[in-house]
């Protein structure tokens, strides 16, 4: 098992921040937009933000675990991961929120061990906002604030508060959320959905539709450290280190929520 101590996710938090300190420099300027192959966007703010993270962690952190990282991976460059602990990295979570300027885009480091994420960072560069998540809770720094520790919302019998994808919205998720006594719906990118849950300010988050792994792990780490769960539609946990790095359907929410349907 890891030993992940104070220090290191201080280091992997310092990483992620920097790496928003490169983002914002190219948000701030006239930034071009390319398409990948996949046909999903990226700009400088991309590449820039993970070679920094990448080179950060090998002289910084640790040269020995393997780097799984969204601009890499779409080149072709993949590790062999299979019986190690990992990172996953996604530089700049949130493209087309970063590209539409509203500020709801993020840095995603985490740490993968037995399939599951152990160690989630998620920053958020334009407010200054920073998610962190081991085993020992999940905690949320805004700006200069001190650091507080975040739970997920406690089971009750009242209307819940959902949030969805801005960008990504599905039939499926709304077909999804007639199961539910559902009282407010609030929209936001990339993971900060998952933080959205983790913090309370939200109950559950649906997700139908493509998402890879470096997606999703930090802001899960964050979520379930909060006390919260990701699970496949088969009700089982939502896995990391799959042969394609494409997860499947799931559902993110709060402890209880089954309580709460219509």
């Amino acid at each position: 098992m890891l030993n992940i101590g104070l220090g290191f996710v201080k280091q992997v938090s310092d990483i992620a921040k920097r790496a928003g300190a490169e983002i914002m420099k190219v948000y701030e300027s006239d930034f071009t937009v390319e398409t990948k192959s996949d046909k999903s966007p990226v700009t400088r703010a991309d590449t820039i933000a993970e070679a920094m993270i990448l080179r950060s962690i090998r002289e910084g952190l640790t040269d020995r675990m393997p780097i799984v990282s969204e601009e890499a991976a779409s080149d072709g460059h993949v590790p062999e991961i299979s019986g190690s602990a990992f990172w996953l990295i996604d530089p700049l979570d949130g493209t087309k929120e970063f590209i539409n300027k509203n500020g709801e885009f993020t840095v995603n480091i985490a740490l993968i061990e037995n399939a599951q994420p152990v160690l989630g960072v998620v920053y958020v560069p334009v407010t200054g906002t920073l998610y962190s998540a081991t085993a020992a809770g999940a905690f949320v720094t805004r700006g200069d604030q001190p650091k507080q520790q975040i739970f997920c919302s406690q089971p009750s019998d009242a209307p819940i508060t959902v949030v969805a994808s801005r960008s990504h919205r599905s039939p499926e998720t709304d077909e999804y959320l007639k199961k539910f006594n559902v009282g407010k719906e609030i929209s936001a990118g990339s993971s900060l959905k998952f933080c959205l849950v983790a913090d309370g300010s939200a109950d559950l988050y649906p997700r139908f539709g493509r998402t890879m792994e470096w997606d999703t792990a930090a802001g899960h780490a964050v979520l379930r450290f909060a006390g919260g769960k990701v699970m496949n539609l088969d009700g089982t946990n939502l896995t990391y280190g799959k042969p394609d790095f494409e997860n499947p359907n799931f559902i993110a929410s709060g402890p209880g929520i089954e309580s709460n349907r219509g």
